[in-house]
Formats: structure tokens, sequence, C-alpha cells
């Protein structure tokens, strides 16, 4: 299930993505600086939403799509979708309100700093950025404080409702094995280098092109570096994940790069591939059977310092109190380990709160994805959770085998994952049915 501030991040990198390869709004799109119209075009219980708001999330959304090589949209259809989203956050942000969650400036500095690496800014370069793109660094903070309190009033309200039973594990299982794997079930998570051609290029700027495509591709062939190529020869805004274009269904990929891919395996390197970009070379970085959980994971042993939230220590003091131990144990003034045994207030405190081998899914997903960005033995800054505040060292990563056990937590895991995305519709269903909704004029 996708939070809010993970679709946010994903829209924003998506926006300053488009912005670094100098390209124009996307097809309909309405410049921040054109939108001159405004207008309410529904209340929701007195609280107006006005058509520049649906222009802004419309011009981000289409964004987004672009990155996925969706450039052919229904607006009206999208438009409406968007319109439909704002009012179910308008009607949670009011319950948020009204229940008491608050979001405090420090949790707010923490998500804008994670953005800002995600997308391989510092700080200052993300505001400049997005200020050229119409959106103020006020507006932006704002915009991650109403995100932030979704989230949490998310998972408060709608994940305690989702159980998986031992029952229901066995029968998926079950059912696994009595049913063949389709191949239209196919997931595919594919790296590529794309020789970009201009439009107006000519025959021998088309040979030379193609001539460097095929340098590329033999040395992929040759063992060298994939992610090293990549950075060396590619055209793709995906060049900065190594190439990766996503795990997804196989009919979400373009024909050509499906038929191939289809029968290589994990790791092979395709021929050269002409679409009407360039020359691609994809690598099959990951293939999988939908509905089939993997077989193998990279497993986490991290160890952590968990202070909670009271009325005695605040979130910002927490924040500080942690900071104040990093200090520490970056200066080699103290142990990690032994700074857990005397602080943490976690059952993992007596063994140096370390959390022992993690299975991927095993934490609350604002815990592991700190985590999952750390090198051996480096330490996290301070991350709230719905359990606190957490200082994470990670000790080491390796590939294993899942054991039948594991397994069955991994669908376990699935099956939950799947569960949550329908409470969270019927949760979202009953707030909206109980909302006052005016929709006035159509949004533009």
């Amino acid at each position: 299930m996708t939070y809010p501030l993970l679709a946010l991040t994903v829209a924003i990198f998506a926006a300053l993505n488009a912005q670094a390869q100098g390209a124009a709004p996307a097809s309909g799109a309405v410049p921040p600086q054109q939108l001159s119209a405004n207008f309410i075009v529904a209340v929701v219980n007195s609280e107006p939403i006005t058509n520049q708001e649906v222009a802004r999330e419309l011009q981000l959304a289409r964004q987004q799509l672009a990155q996925q090589g969706k450039t052919s949209v229904n607006t009206k259809e999208l438009t409406n979708q968007v319109l439909d989203r704002l009012i179910n956050d308008k009607v949670q942000l009011q319950l948020a309100r009204e229940s008491g969650i608050k979001v405090d400036d420090a949790a707010i500095d923490q998500a804008e700093e994670n953005i800002a690496r995600q997308n391989k800014f510092n700080l200052t370069e993300l505001r400049r950025r997005l200020t050229a793109d119409g959106v103020s660094t006020i507006q932006f903070r704002a915009q991650l404080r109403d995100q932030i309190m979704l989230t949490r009033l998310r998972e408060r309200d709608v994940e305690p409702r989702v159980r998986v039973s031992d029952l229901e594990v066995e029968q998926y299982l079950r059912e696994q094995q009595s049913n063949n794997s389709d191949p239209a079930s196919l997931e595919l998570n594919l790296s590529q280098i794309l020789i970009a051609v201009p439009e107006s290029a000519t025959p021998v700027q088309i040979e030379a092109l193609e001539s460097r495509a095929k340098r590329a591709l033999e040395r992929a062939r040759a063992g060298t570096d994939f992610v090293a190529l990549v950075r060396e020869f590619s055209d793709a805004p995906d060049s900065a994940n190594g190439g990766q274009l996503g795990l997804r269904s196989a009919d979400r990929y373009p024909t050509l790069f499906v038929e191939a891919t289809q029968s290589l395996g994990v790791g092979d390197i395709s021929a050269l591939v002409r679409s009407g970009a360039g020359f691609h070379i994809l690598k099959v970085t990951e293939k999988k059977s939908t509905g089939l959980p993997v077989m193998a994971v990279t497993q986490s042993r991290a160890r952590h310092i968990l202070l909670r939230v009271t009325p005695q220590m605040t979130e910002a003091a927490a924040r500080s109190k942690l900071s104040e131990l990093k200090q520490q144990i970056v200066a080699g003034k103290a142990d990690f380990a032994a700074l857990a045994r005397e602080f943490s207030q976690d059952g993992s405190a007596a063994q140096g709160g370390d959390l022992g081998w993690a299975n991927p899914g095993m934490f609350v997903p604002e815990f592991e994805e700190v985590m999952n960005r750390l090198a051996a033995s480096q330490i996290s800054d301070p991350l709230v959770s719905r359990f606190g505040v957490h200082l994470i060292q990670m000790m080491e990563r390796r590939k294993t085998a899942l054991n039948p056990r594991e397994q069955k937590e991994t669908i376990r895991a699935m099956l939950r994952e799947k569960k949550l995305d329908e409470a969270y519709a019927t949760w979202t269903r009953d707030l909206r049915g109980r909302a006052y909704v005016e929709m006035r004029e159509p949004a533009q």
C-alpha cells in the first residue's frame, strides 16, 4: 500500500526530474505561472477546494505518468481522479486534526531532507528547483505536513483492522500448488541503457549513435558492471537509479521490451532494441510470476535505540537526545550497543539493540525505508515511527533462501498488503459517506 508521503515523493521526483532534463510541461499541463482563473470547484464540510489546487495536482499527476511512459491520458478522467483524491484527503485531514494528530517541524525537516536525498540534491538545491517550478518552500512544507498527518491517521485507524490467519496462509499455499504458472502473470524488472536518437538526426548521426550503442552492448555482455555502463552511456532519466525501470507486470512494459527479454533469464542482456526514442540495451534484473512469493531474500541485521514519545519525553526532545548519542558514537566516545543497553526503551535493549536477521517487510515502512538506505556500519539520523524515535545502525546484510516458516511469513505479509488496500478503500468510502461534499464548478 502506497502511503501519501511516498506518493508525494514520487510526484515531486517526477517534476524535478523532468525539469532537470529540460522537459516542457506535459501535454495539456498548466504551468503554475499561468494559473490565473481561480474558483471553488467543491466544498468539503465547509472547506473549499479550488480550481488552482486541482490544476497543480493534475500537473504533478501528468508528470508522474510521463515518467512511467504514459503520455496519452484522458484529461477528463484524470481530472476527476485528482479531484476525488483531493476530496478524500480533505475529509481525512479534518478527521486527523479533530482527533489531535499533530506534526512538529522536526518531522517535516526530516521528510524534506529525505526527498532531497532521494533526488540527489542538497536542501538548498531542492528548494531552488521547487521555486522555479512555482512551489514555494512554505507551500511545500505545508504539503509535507498534511501528508505526514494523513499517513499517521491511516496507520492509526486502518492498519490495526488487518489480520491474516494461519488458515488463510495455508489456503493460499494450496491454491498456488494446484495452479500452473500463467505466463500472462509475469512480472519484470528491467534495467536499460538508452542511446537517444533525436527526431532530426541524419543517417550519419544515427549510424554513429548505433555504433556507440553496440560498444556499450559488447562491454555489457563481456561482464562490465551494468550500472557503470548506465552512468557512462545512458541518456535515459532513470540513469541515476542504475537504469532500473522498476518491477511491474509485463503488460506495463513496451511490447518491444517484453519480446526482447522473454527468453532471457535474470542477469541476461538483450540484443540491441530500436524504438522511436533510440537504441536500448536491456538487462533482466528480476523476473517472477505474480502471486508467488520470492524464494530468496536479502536479509538485514541492524540494531537500534528507541526512545518512546511521552508527555515527559517529547518527539523533539527524543530527536535531540538521539542526535547527541549519535555524535558520541561517531566521535568514538561511546559504543552503540552500550548506549542501546542504557537508553533504549525496547525489548532489544538487553542485546545491545540487535534486532537480529530480518526479512523485507518485517519492520514498519518508515523504519525499513531508512534502514534500507544505510551502508554497513552506517548510523541513521533520528527518525520517527509509530513506536517512537529511533537511531539505527546497519550491521550487515546477506542473501538467503527462505525456509518454509519464512516463506509462510512472506505470504502472510503479501496477503496483509492486499487486505490493507481493501481496508483502506472501505475506510475511505465510510469517511466520505459521512462527510458533506458539495460539487460546484467543474474543474478545468
